[in-house]
């Protein structure tokens, strides 16, 4: 398979996601100021799940680029990733229509855990399938401790959310920080550049 496909297949079921979470939010039916209210949780909600997508999509779309050839392997732990993103929305929606309550946001940590585990799989499937680059070997082991440090992070946002939800969001924004800009270092690698 052409690695065109499989990266033009993920972006369209990310753009589905994504307009599926937009596509949930209920537009205020009248014009007053106190109307927005009722839908802050729910627009941060939205923002912070939009965040985490469009990490994702930058940083699948640097990922695949090192792909040398798409095996079987890497089309199913792609999958694999897309199934758990795929539920991002239904989590998002749980979450703002009950203003962050703590199993809400448990959920959502749960989720992100399982989509980080998915994106490391996909990561370790396309690391045996990439070009064999010195440079790029390294630029994996920079991703792999990053996506190490974020697993951690989402796991313990779980029990955090029965602390108190609002550490739970710290620790998916700190993830999000982390990963915002999609490391160059792949680029780089297969630039020839250090």
């Amino acid at each position: 398979m052409n690695k065109n496909r499989l990266e033009a297949f993920s972006d369209g079921v990310l753009a589905i996601i994504i307009t599926i979470m937009i596509l949930e939010i209920k537009i205020p039916h009248s014009a007053e100021w106190s109307e927005l209210k009722h839908i802050v949780p729910i627009m941060l909600s939205y923002f912070l799940s939009f965040l985490i997508v469009a990490i994702y999509w930058g940083n699948h779309h640097h990922m695949l680029h090192s792909v040398k050839q798409v095996t079987v392997g890497i089309i199913w732990a792609n999958f694999n990733l897309l199934f758990w993103l795929s539920l991002i929305p239904v989590a998002t929606g749980w979450m703002g229509e009950n203003e962050f309550a703590e199993n809400t946001v448990a959920v959502y940590g749960l989720l992100n855990v399982f989509s980080g585990v998915a994106y490391f799989i996909l990561q370790k499937t396309v690391e045996r399938n990439s070009l064999d680059i010195d440079a790029l070997k390294k630029a994996f082991n920079v991703q792999n401790k990053k996506g190490l440090l974020s697993t951690i992070l989402y796991s313990l946002s779980v029990p955090m959310a029965y602390v108190h939800p609002i550490i739970s969001g710290i620790l998916f924004l700190v993830v999000s920080i982390m990963w915002i800009i999609p490391a160059k270092t792949i680029e780089k690698a297969l630039k020839g550049e250090k």
